[in-house]
């Protein structure tokens, strides 16, 4: 089932239409003329942002990335959202992770309802774009957060928490990197030129926000990479200290087994008549320790 809206005084309409009705996408596309090919771009989960333009029939489609407010394996990604552009109609095709685009969609052409098409189509550029900022700030306070933990202690359970946070920034940059990518191509699209300075103004607003998010995304990605990066030499240099203390430990060990075994022969001996031998093999045994984990110390600093 698909909904429609008219809008700049009904001189255009807005059909938002969901992707698991595959059967009425399909009658849909037929009803405008829309290409098949165009079918399958809607479809698929895993499309990447692009354009697509076909000139016969003059169909403008964009595959924009949006994110996915529900966690995947405790950390986000983000949905494809398909947008046509024909014959005086937009149309977008919404997924279950992408549906609550749509009422935000439906709120900016309530409060702009003189929009033209072109106006509403960077308008919902926009809306995308601006919905990525509150995951990246609640990642950002998420990393504060396991980052006094690890401070605290550096648990596996805490460094699984910065590996799903670092999973989760990777597709937003990769995605907002797209979108930006996306958004510069239909600037330099034939399209463009029809395009009348409001409808261009608001492809430049979308197009700085975009960009915006692209910084911020990256920069916490730095921060991300740059966290793990401290927290992996701190887990080497504890892991080499371990090392350390037991490598001496296993040397300084090894002084009693060999007066000892010394002492254990079976040929004469110093002290084997000496009731009082035994004590003397300890206080020989001690003091070679000492002297021994003396200089160990010593070249240890």
């Amino acid at each position: 089932m698909y909904t429609k809206e008219v809008f700049n005084n009904k001189m255009n309409s807005w059909v938002n239409i969901e992707a698991e009705n595959e059967d009425e996408l399909k009658n849909l596309y037929r009803d405008y003329g829309i290409d098949s090919e165009f079918v399958d771009y809607s479809l698929d989960r895993n499309e990447r942002a692009h354009l697509d333009y076909d000139k016969a029939t003059d169909v403008l489609l964009l595959i924009f990335n949006a994110p996915n407010r529900r966690k995947i394996d405790n950390h986000y990604e983000t949905v494809p959202m398909t947008f046509i552009v024909v014959n005086r109609t937009l149309i977008t095709v919404t997924n279950q992770q992408s549906k609550y685009l749509y009422f935000e969609i439906k709120s900016y052409l309530e409060k702009n309802p003189q929009s033209t098409l072109f106006e509403l189509l960077f308008g919902s550029l926009f809306i995308i774009s601006d919905q990525f900022f509150p995951f990246v700030e609640g990642m950002d306070r998420d990393r504060k957060r396991i980052s006094n933990l690890l401070k605290d202690k550096t648990t596996k359970q805490n460094l699984l928490l910065l590996s799903d946070l670092e999973t989760g920034i990777v597709y937003f940059v990769t995605a907002s990197r797209q979108n930006v990518l996306l958004v510069q191509q239909i600037k330099t699209h034939g399209i463009y030129r029809r395009l009348s300075d409001q409808e261009k103004e608001s492809l430049d607003d979308v197009l700085i926000e975009a960009q915006q998010l692209v910084e911020m995304t990256q920069l916490s990605s730095q921060i991300l990479q740059q966290l793990s990066g401290t927290y992996n030499n701190v887990l080497n240099n504890n892991l080499n200290d371990t090392m350390r203390i037991l490598t001496v430990l296993s040397v300084l060990l090894t002084i009693p087994t060999i007066v000892s075994g010394f002492f254990g022969m079976n040929v004469p001996l110093p002290f084997e008549h000496n009731a009082s031998g035994w004590i003397i093999v300890i206080v020989i045994s001690l003091f070679l320790w000492f002297g021994l984990s003396y200089v160990l110390r010593k070249m240890m600093k």
